[in-house]
């Protein structure tokens, strides 16, 4: 049993790290006002030499967005997405008119992740220059296969179990439960439970997989506007990140953190 009472408003419990972490992928993501010029190549062009070093591979999409009216959504207009992402994948930085994301699939540490964000956003502010801030975004997502699936009982806390632990839970092929807890102007989405084969929450985030799994996908954001600034950023993100790793060990018991490779 975790011995964290309420993850919501408990310190932050020292890092314990998990070398072989059944972490999939982790998205931070900042959105503001439509700026128009970053459809345009030459306007995009000294962002991405500014981040070049460590993501060489660009890849534009197109995506489709939304124009706000007055009244509301007045128009959906093709927009340009750009990707870039280092020579293996792992990594990828996106930038469109109204966002900004950094994403991993090979997350080794905190301080990792929230140094290149910073990259991130320093290129941002001098090459975009977006005013304000409408949505901060942090997004951990684990995903456990194998035989864990069957020993879950012994790996998360009972109390995020629900159906699993009773006889009805051999006929589920698919158990999910979610809550949005509020903490000031922040919010913490949590989804946890089991996925069928070829199963998802998110095509996106979680690439569907040929094998049953059990997913905790943990969301914490912020849509109170505030002028854009990377200390202020920074300091949210950094904010929510270890509020995210203090939910993370309430689910979790020791057993899990031993299973991934955790000294404890």
């Amino acid at each position: 049993m975790s011995t964290i009472d309420d993850p919501i408003t408990a310190p932050a419990p020292e890092e314990v790290p998990l070398p072989n972490a059944p972490l999939v992928r982790v998205i931070a993501q900042v959105r503001f006002p439509h700026v128009i010029d970053v459809d345009q190549r030459e306007f995009v062009a000294p962002f991405q030499k500014a981040l070049r070093s460590k993501y060489p591979v660009l890849r534009p999409e197109q995506m489709q967005g939304v124009l706000f009216g007055p009244n509301g959504p007045a128009a959906v207009q093709a927009q340009t997405a750009w990707r870039f992402s280092d020579a293996d994948g792992k990594w990828r930085v996106s930038l469109a008119p109204e966002f900004t994301a950094l994403e991993t699939t090979e997350y080794s540490s905190r301080t990792d992740f929230l140094g290149r964000l910073r990259e991130v956003l320093e290129a941002l502010q001098s090459h975009v220059a977006p005013q304000l801030v409408d949505r901060l975004g942090l997004r951990y997502i684990d995903r456990i296969t194998g035989a864990a699936v069957e020993e879950i009982s012994k790996l998360v806390n009972p109390a995020v179990l629900g159906i699993t632990t009773t006889a009805a839970a051999m006929h589920a092929e698919h158990v999910l439960g979610e809550s949005l807890f509020a903490l000031d102007d922040t919010r913490l989405r949590a989804r946890w439970g089991r996925l069928p084969r070829n199963g998802t929450v998110d095509p996106a985030a979680l690439e569907p997989i040929d094998d049953v799994s059990w997913i905790l996908d943990l969301d914490m954001f912020t849509t109170k506007p505030q002028p854009f600034d990377v200390e202020a950023v920074m300091a949210s993100a950094d904010s929510f990140a270890a509020r995210l790793y203090t939910f993370f060990r309430w689910v979790v018991t020791p057993e899990f953190l031993r299973r991934y490779g955790g000294n404890v």
